[in-house]
């Protein structure tokens, strides 16, 4: 049986979505809610963990005093591009 060599795997994201991920991973870490889903399927911490460990070194924003207001910024300029994606079905 034929295995896929271990190679690295690259994922580009724009500053402003790594920002939000980053603090985003950051919050959900801790939440005892995704722990028990992630849990579910153990496999999963290991790239959330690399993920989240590239975010924290790749980012200077999270350890500048105006971290919060540019997170916002980013928050607000992502939710811009989005158009409907994320929002609640119309009620008919």
């Amino acid at each position: 049986m034929d295995l896929l060599p271990e190679d690295d795997f690259t994922i580009r994201l724009t500053r402003d979505q790594a920002l939000v991920l980053s603090d985003w991973l950051d919050r959900m870490e801790g939440n005892k809610e995704f722990a028990k889903l992630v849990n579910e399927d153990r496999a999963v911490w290991s790239p959330i963990h690399r993920i989240s460990g590239t975010l924290d070194k790749s980012l200077v924003e999270i350890f500048m005093p105006d971290y919060t207001a540019r997170l916002d910024a980013a928050r607000e300029r992502l939710k811009d591009t989005l158009g409907d994606l994320g929002h609640p079905p119309a009620e008919p």
